[in-house]
């Protein structure tokens, strides 16, 4: 079974084991832009959605202060390649959104985890922000394992 398709089913049975009172909405919806590595725009319903990936942090692309971090085109279209032109489904944790009015969410494409992929795949970094943590041992081991195989950013020298 391929890497991604086994930790998106791993993921799935430790979600639909949560007691019922603790699944939180999911919505869905196409991706109608990609901003870079780990943020995205989603149409649901009438309005888009800017949605932040819970969990992750990959280096900027457009910062006010930082300007382009090295790894934020790499980290982009890996981004683009998981989610561009596809129906996504965002699933919230705790907190709704964050200080600049984003939605924040898990974002699964089919039974792939996209926060986890990228971190999986070395192009993101965990940045686990209370009270949003429903993830954060799966995502702190697929970065030990990315780093330890010098996977995406890892291998950078």
């Amino acid at each position: 079974m391929a890497p991604a398709r086994a930790l998106g089913l791993l993921l799935l049975a430790l979600v639909t084991a949560l007691p019922a009172s603790s699944a939180l909405a999911a919505l869905d919806g196409p991706v109608i832009r990609v901003v870079d590595g780990d943020t995205i725009h989603v149409r649901i319903g009438a309005r888009v959605e800017k949605v932040r990936y819970i969990g992750v942090n990959t280096p900027e692309v457009h910062h006010p202060r930082k300007g382009e971090e090295p790894g934020g085109r790499e980290a982009a279209e890996v981004n683009r390649r998981l989610v561009e032109g596809k129906t996504v489904r965002l699933e919230l944790d705790v907190q709704e959104r964050d200080r600049y009015g984003r939605l924040l969410a898990y974002v699964w494409v089919g039974d792939v985890m996209v926060n986890a992929e990228l971190v999986r795949l070395g192009y993101a970094q965990v940045m686990t922000i209370p009270p949003n943590v429903r993830y954060q041992e799966i995502f702190v081991k697929l970065q030990r394992e990315a780093r330890e195989a010098g996977r995406g950013l890892w291998g950078r020298a």
